[in-house]
């Protein structure tokens, strides 16, 4: 807290803010990044083998096998949260598994879960891209304006 707010506390309040400091759990930060790091690396690293796997097998190419990995982490991620598995790894993990697209397919199929006792119209799919649905209206904003950009810098010759 600055200086000028502890000014505005009265006597009691000061005292409560430094009881309140004394007693606050402090966070393994450095444990806690370093954790995030290698939990998010080696989701990255299991795409990267699922990637090569639809390569090797599938004879997918590089520009196209991108859509395939991430619909099947998705899978992946969906049906370990269904499980109720991916929520005690996420709470190992912390932010290593919200970064990567995992965290999409959490943030979604949990609602989903959420309010399937309301049923499948109202309860699944009215909830289920709550959390998700701004995710994914700005990337399809975004991924129209990236479009109408490129097809312009073709259009005049920059690309």
């Amino acid at each position: 807290m600055s200086n000028n707010k502890k000014k505005n506390l009265t006597p009691t309040q000061q005292d409560y803010q430094s009881f309140a400091k004394d007693r606050e759990v402090k966070r393994p930060v450095v444990k806690n990044c370093i954790r995030a790091f290698i939990v998010g690396g080696s989701i990255c690293t299991i795409g990267q083998a699922i990637s090569t796997f639809y390569m090797h097998f599938f004879k997918f190419t590089e520009q196209n096998v991108a859509n395939p990995t991430v619909a099947t982490l998705i899978f992946i991620t969906m049906l370990l949260t269904g499980f109720g598995v991916y929520d005690h790894f996420a709470q190992f993990a912390g932010a290593g598994t919200a970064v990567p697209v995992t965290g999409f397919g959490n943030a979604v199929i949990s609602a989903a879960i959420e309010h399937r006792t309301e049923g499948f119209v109202l309860g699944v799919g009215g909830n289920m891209f709550k959390l998700a649905g701004s995710v994914i209206a700005f990337g399809t904003f975004s991924a129209f304006v990236i479009a109408l950009i490129k097809t312009l810098l073709i259009q005049w010759g920059v690309l």
